[in-house]
């Protein structure tokens, strides 16, 4: 596939890093369950890696940054943040893809609107380069709006929650588990959410790219634990749900509310992949939000072949 970046057989016989630095999101719960488990650790010890540092991050965005400076090696994240850090010169690259979280528009239960035309004037927060971002503007679009039909309220899920139930806000974009959290604890109603196709996109683990280039066998092993722990995890969404409360604090009640509307697997990155984010890109570049236009497939990692 054009530029998609791969690695000949002298990059295998590189030396393994001494650690590993995942990024981790409480919403990113096989993240949340790797980290309990040590699958990962177990499989790169093997290699010679000596350990996995987990750092947590609250977003994206952030998360991106990090990698972006070398502060961590992977992470998860949504479909947005990644357009940003390609337009700001990041160092990274699309390793792997997944079904992403559940998003919906929420509005408090006695809030007068009741349709995504009713947002036209209202504030609406979202993180500013998170997937919720992606999910306004693809539901305003649904309206015949754009995010200058509204007052766009740049917030982080910790900030979204208290502006929230303050009535500070009159709509708020949000994932899964704050999507739920909102739902079972502030009675919460959805206007619109990523059930409908529509508005569906994808997430993403992202490597740096120069870990990626110098370390590949290490990076495919990372990524083929998260997929064989996804997909055993989605095969035991109950266990799932009581790990990730332990882990995170969350109560199993929103995380099995999280997880029964969730899709579980990992896949390589495909045309398909490439295709939706190089549309969201465009829309970003001509609505003025990324400050140049960019090509997705520049930044696609593939796996090495097996020897």
């Amino acid at each position: 596939m054009a530029g998609a970046i791969f690695f000949n057989a002298p990059a295998l016989a590189q030396a393994v890093p001494k650690e590993v630095r995942i990024g981790w999101q409480k919403g990113s719960a096989i993240l949340v369950l790797g980290r309990r488990q040590q699958v990962v650790e177990t499989r790169l010890k093997a290699l010679g890696v000596e350990s996995v540092k987990w750092v947590e991050f609250q977003f994206g965005p952030p998360m991106l940054e990090a990698l972006g400076a070398g502060a961590i090696d992977l992470g998860s994240v949504g479909d947005t943040p990644p357009i940003f850090a390609q337009a700001g010169g990041a160092n990274l690259v699309y390793a792997a893809a997944m079904p992403s979280a559940q998003h919906a528009v929420l509005v408090p239960q006695n809030s007068p609107i009741k349709t995504l035309a009713d947002l036209k004037g209202k504030k609406v927060a979202f993180g500013k380069g998170s997937s919720a971002q992606n999910v306004a503007i693809k539901a305003l679009a649904l309206a015949g709006l754009t995010v200058k039909d509204i007052e766009p309220v740049y917030l982080s899920p910790a900030d979204a929650t208290a502006a929230f139930n303050g009535g500070n806000i009159d709509a708020w974009v949000v994932w899964d588990p704050y999507f739920a959290i909102a739902e079972r604890r502030y009675n919460a109603r959805a206007v619109a959410d990523t059930s409908d196709k529509r508005l569906a996109s994808a997430s993403y683990y992202i490597a740096g790219r120069d870990f990626a280039a110098a370390h590949p066998v290490v990076l495919s092993a990372v990524i083929d634990e998260l997929r064989k722990l996804t997909i055993q995890a989605g095969k035991n969404r109950e266990e799932l749900a009581a790990l990730a409360a332990e882990s995170t604090g969350i109560d199993a009640e929103i995380w099995k509310t999280a997880f029964a509307r969730a899709e579980f697997d990992v896949v390589p990155i495909g045309a398909a992949h490439i295709a939706q984010q190089q549309q969201l890109a465009d829309t970003f570049h001509a609505l003025g939000i990324i400050p140049r236009k960019i090509q997705v497939s520049e930044i696609v990692w593939r796996a090495p072949a097996p020897r």
